[in-house]
């Protein structure tokens, strides 16, 4: 127990060093006050995707079917709170949409910075998406791309939720939480094939992604052009962790669908709606997904 401790505190400290004093608004939150937690999640989380596979090798795909319902339509329901409570919160304190600093509006600010917690801890309920893609032994669809977004947003929203926990911090959350609604509630509904030509909207993920990312970094950039007090490497470095995803979601974007005729497109759609095996065939990008192909 003491090593234990002893790392918790120099990791604490290092993190502490580099970034400076925490906002103390957020002190005493869950999983907040110490990192270790954060890291030791994030390397089981990599540890299932390195050896998860290998445990599954000689062992039956899980069906799952009933369990991923529950899962889809439970994310459906966060993202449509801190949908909700996002907007709410910040139109109640007048928050502005260039530039908003992190301590203009009192109580108002904490409110905004609780369902950014929730947004936080989303993070590590969606290392689920991964854990069953593992026992559904769908392992093509544990890209780079997969683990890069899932294991960097846990621990991005870490630092945010301790020093930028609200202010502009809330323009990327809320257009995600309305990208995870519209996610989420089609991969449940697509299990029940009576809803299938109901789902209209499954062909327009792929653009609001797009529109998403471009947004979030015309959001982030306005606050540097036209500062408003928040931190300016915060600003940066979102910036640039966004343009990283820009890439490679382009570049996944460009394989899947680019270098493809119109008739092997259709065939790979039909496919797709008549699949039943509900979160096995995606990419995920920002928390959000696009279909790939089968191998």
């Amino acid at each position: 127990m003491s090593y234990i401790s002893t790392l918790d505190q120099r990791l604490n400290l290092a993190v502490d060093n580099l970034f400076g004093e925490r906002d103390p608004r957020v002190r005493g939150w869950l999983l907040l006050d110490s990192y270790l937690p954060t890291v030791l999640f994030t390397l089981l989380y990599l540890a299932a995707v390195v050896l998860g596979p290998v445990y599954m090798k000689h062992r039956p795909a899980y069906n799952l079917k009933s369990v991923l319902v529950v899962y889809n339509f439970s994310v459906t329901m966060l993202s449509f709170y801190m949908l909700v409570e996002l907007i709410s919160a910040t139109w109640a304190a007048g928050y502005r949409l260039q530039c908003q600093g992190l301590s203009e509006v009192g109580d108002a600010d904490v409110r905004v910075a609780r369902v950014l917690w929730w947004y936080y801890f989303s993070k590590l309920i969606e290392f689920l998406d991964t854990i069953f893609f593992v026992l559904r032994k769908k392992n093509s669809q544990i890209t780079f791309l997969h683990v890069y977004h899932h294991a960097s947003m846990f621990n991005i929203w870490w630092c945010v939720l301790n020093w930028i926990p609200c202010g502009q911090s809330f323009f990327g959350p809320t257009l995600n939480s309305f990208i995870h609604v519209l996610m989420y509630s089609y991969y449940g509904l697509s299990t029940y094939p009576s809803m299938h030509k109901y789902l209209w909207w499954k062909r327009y993920l792929t653009q609001a992604q797009l529109i998403q990312f471009f947004l979030t970094i015309s959001h982030t950039l306005s606050a540097v052009i036209v500062p408003c007090g928040f931190p300016t490497g915060c600003l940066l470095f979102q910036t640039s962790y966004m343009v990283t995803l820009v890439i490679l979601f382009i570049n996944f974007y460009v394989q899947t669908y680019r270098n493809r005729t119109p008739r092997d497109v259709g065939k790979r759609n039909d496919a797709d709606v008549n699949s039943h095996h509900l979160n096995g065939h995606f990419a995920y990008v920002n928390g959000t997904t696009t279909k790939q192909k089968v191998k």
